[in-house]
């Protein structure tokens, strides 16, 4: 971080503003509403300053600025047009360690105004540390219109309970969990219609309610890039208690969880480390019969080659409560960063996942069925026996010219697309890092044309046109 983001209380404190003009006048405005006393320095006021004197809400102190009016104040902003005389107050301020903000000067800021979305008592401020302003300015625009007006309301009545909410419900949890199914449920539902009386009754109520008993949420990850996680799965994970994770969650997904979340790996990597499925289903309902909120965190979708069926049998089978949030699986997120669609009119009608790595006791595999044209055939955790998979196509009808990609780490910034064919699959696996999807299928031809995501893109030869090799055709 550039800069510590801290939320200062100027209630009556005194903030020295040097600038008369308009640049001053919209600082002036943002300290105001934050209830300070601002004093001013400037050979004169614009309109809008001088009506705050008249009013006696701003004190015009002096003129001239002099190194004494730094001496007693919280903070000193810089608003003129002569650099001169900024570079002087900064000096001045950085000398008697100051907080200081010459405007539209990153050099000569120890601290900045960032873009602020008001909902006091709540308040989200957006900064790019200097560097984009444009941007922060945007991205309060749309946070501006995802954050609904209520929240200041809700925050305020919520505030004058929490000490009544404290003596009756005695944990953390019970308390964490209370507050969330009011702010998600008819209580805020009330404050969004301006009803406030009647959300206060319905506070009241909920609170006489018994929060016992946990859940399980099953959660998509995706494949990798954060970005990718459901709004839904969001949620799940900035409310849980409890997360099982998976080698396959990306750190990206790991940092949205919720900071004070115990986290526990339950994964399984091929040839690495192990946690026996049995051990993780009944984590999931021992954690849930403490009353815990539990999320069992994925890669890619847990219906997809994820065995989440089996983990909420067991749940269902002890009668504990759980939901499902679905994800974006690999063969659909990896191929479309590579740019290779699973269906295409020209090139395959049907798509097949399939699974690598299967039970000792599964039955035979249906190589025609996989074998057949005009068909996507996409296998996850194939690596290992590429060689093996590749023969076994070509043996039911496959040419060995088919094209085929090898997507390792999809999603990602370190996502690398091999391409070649059937015929030299297993040299493409053995080269790729995990985890890998294997792609078979015309499709993959197309990725020349349309990949768009990471360095590969710029790399690859473009064509180039001449005005000699542009045919020009009169129409009549």
């Amino acid at each position: 971080m550039n800069y510590f983001p801290v939320f200062a209380d100027l209630n009556n404190r005194p903030v020295l503003v040097v600038g008369g003009g308009a640049i001053a006048a919209r600082k002036v405005n943002l300290l105001l509403k934050a209830n300070a006393e601002v004093r001013i320095t400037a050979q004169k006021l614009n309109a809008e300053l001088t009506a705050l004197v008249e009013q006696d809400r701003i004190i015009w102190i002096a003129k001239e600025f002099h190194g004494e009016q730094v001496r007693n104040v919280f903070l000193v902003v810089a608003a003129t047009d002569d650099e001169q005389l900024n570079e002087q107050v900064f000096r001045v301020a950085e000398s008697r360690q100051k907080l200081v903000n010459v405007v539209d000067d990153q050099a000569r800021c120890s601290f900045i105004f960032p873009s602020i979305i008001d909902r006091s008592p709540i308040q989200v401020a957006v900064s790019s540390g200097g560097a984009a302003p444009v941007l922060a300015r945007l991205l309060r625009e749309k946070l501006e219109a995802l954050l609904p007006q209520h929240l200041g309301v809700m925050a305020d009545i919520s505030g004058k309970w929490r000490h009544k909410v404290k003596q009756q419900l005695k944990t953390i949890t019970e308390r964490r969990r209370f507050w969330e199914s009011l702010f998600n449920g008819r209580f805020s539902r009330l404050l969004k219609n301006r009803q406030i009386e009647a959300a206060k009754k319905e506070l009241e109520l909920q609170l006489t309610k018994d929060y016992q008993g946990g859940s399980v949420s099953l959660v998509g990850a995706g494949p990798g890039d954060a970005g990718l996680l459901t709004l839904k799965g969001l949620q799940e994970i900035q409310q849980a208690d409890v997360v099982l994770y998976d080698a396959l969650v990306s750190a990206e997904i790991l940092d949205l969880v919720r900071r004070d979340a115990e986290l526990i790996f339950v994964g399984k990597r091929a040839q690495g480390r192990q946690v026996a499925q049995q051990e993780t289903n009944q984590l999931l309902a021992d954690l849930a019969l403490q009353g815990k909120r539990v999320v069992r965190l994925k890669g890619g979708d847990p219906f997809v080659f994820g065995r989440g069926g089996e983990e909420l049998e067991v749940l269902a089978q002890q009668g504990i409560p759980f939901s499902v949030v679905p994800g974006i699986t690999a063969a659909i997120g990896a191929t479309a960063y590579a740019g290779i669609p699973l269906t295409h009119r020209d090139y395959a009608q049907s798509a097949v996942f399939v699974t690598g790595h299967r039970k000792a006791d599964a039955s035979d595999i249906e190589w025609q069925t996989l074998a057949r044209s005009n068909q996507t055939l996409v296998i996850y955790m194939g690596t290992l026996k590429a060689a093996t998979i590749a023969q076994s196509l070509q043996q039911h009808g496959r040419a060995a010219s088919t094209p085929v990609a090898v997507i390792s780490q999809g999603t990602q910034e370190t996502q690398h697309t091999q391409i070649g064919t059937l015929k030299n699959l297993a040299e493409l696996a053995e080269k790729a890092p995990t985890p890998a999807l294997i792609v078979v299928g015309e499709v993959v031809s197309l990725h020349e044309k349309l990949a768009w995501f990471g360095e590969d893109k710029f790399t690859k030869k473009r064509p180039h046109f001449t005005l000699d090799s542009l045919r020009i055709e009169r129409v009549a």
